[in-house]
């Protein structure tokens, strides 16, 4: 922030601007809730009335699994006996599923992800899930 013959200036970065999808994907709000895309709120409107038709159940939003752990240094004692947590080298590798549900016929948990665009970082999460939870993800 500057002063420049009585007017005040102030960088860019102060203020806030709205976030825009890389992939142009439009956000969308339906039934109080906000959603990444019009297709993944198109989604849930359908899960929605699956569940009040009492096809599914546990219907669940934007469920985070945790892939890799975070990796850090190993902890020391401090100065005043304390356990010192270890420096941070890698964050977590997660996964966040659009929706998760039960089907009532079945019992099967299903885990959903409504895809427009399969990127590298997204295949990569799917065969984690699969090797690590045993979870084959369905997109939609």
């Amino acid at each position: 922030m500057r002063q420049r013959g009585g007017v005040m200036y102030y960088p860019q970065h102060y203020f806030a601007r709205s976030k825009k999808n890389k992939y142009n994907a439009k956000s969308v709000e339906y039934d109080g809730l906000k959603f990444d895309s019009q297709k993944e709120a198109l989604r849930y409107k359908e899960l929605d009335y699956l569940l009040s038709e009492g096809i599914i159940t546990d219907l669940q939003r934007q469920v985070k699994y945790l892939l890799i752990p975070a990796q850090r240094e190993p902890a020391t004692i401090g100065k005043r006996g304390g356990i010192k947590q270890g420096k941070l080298i890698e964050h977590e590798c997660s996964y966040i599923a659009d929706f998760v549900y039960t089907v009532v016929e079945s019992g099967e948990t299903v885990v959903e992800d409504t895809k427009g665009m399969r990127t590298k970082d997204y295949i990569i999460k799917r065969k984690l899930m699969l090797f690590v939870y045993g979870i084959r993800i369905k997109e939609i």
